[in-house]
């Protein structure tokens, strides 16, 4: 009889832990399908440009912080918003920064643009709507973030950044991609 019972609480241990292991593969795609969402609805905000930067981690808890920084205070708010109304996400904690308005900054913005994105070997990264390459100019100081596709691509953009009258400096942060 003490074996039975035995046997009986092992096989329901067993069962509990496999319920939980499966779980936990529930709760990975639930992450996946929430990272993707997440994604998704930051990416719908139509009036993020190249001069802007958003990212975003997801805890799994729904815990959502988001990151980068964004020429347009509506931006940062409006992110935030889009976010909390997707299924699944606990809390938003926006961390945006809303970068200072600057006649110079700009300025350079519209410079550092025209100098990328018009160069011939940069031109295929200005097609789409999303520009991949993103221009952060914070009081003189820029940071290229984003994604390109080749280490050539990245050095390009950051000669032809320091190239531009006016900057104290470039940190280049963009990611090579190979599709």
């Amino acid at each position: 009889m003490k074996l039975r019972r035995l046997h009986i609480v092992l096989l329901m241990m067993a069962f509990s832990l496999s319920l939980y292991g499966a779980t936990a593969t529930i709760s990975d795609r639930s992450q996946e399908r929430l990272e993707k969402q997440v994604r998704h609805e930051l990416n719908m905000i139509p009036y993020v440009n190249a001069f802007d930067y958003l990212s975003f981690t997801v805890e799994g808890n729904g815990n959502v912080t988001l990151h980068g920084q964004v020429t347009d205070p509506v931006i940062k708010s409006d992110a935030g918003n889009v976010v909390k109304r997707v299924e699944g996400v606990e809390q938003v904690d926006n961390q945006i920064r809303v970068l200072p308005l600057s006649p110079m900054d700009d300025g350079l913005r519209l410079r550092l643009f025209r100098t990328i994105y018009g160069y011939p070997a940069l031109e295929k990264y200005s097609l789409g709507v999303i520009k991949p390459i993103r221009i952060i100019v914070n009081n003189g100081h820029v940071t290229l973030m984003g994604v390109v596709d080749s280490q050539a691509d990245k050095n390009i953009a950051g000669i032809r950044a320091n190239g531009v009258p006016g900057i104290f400096s470039v940190d280049n942060e963009l990611q090579v991609v190979r599709s």
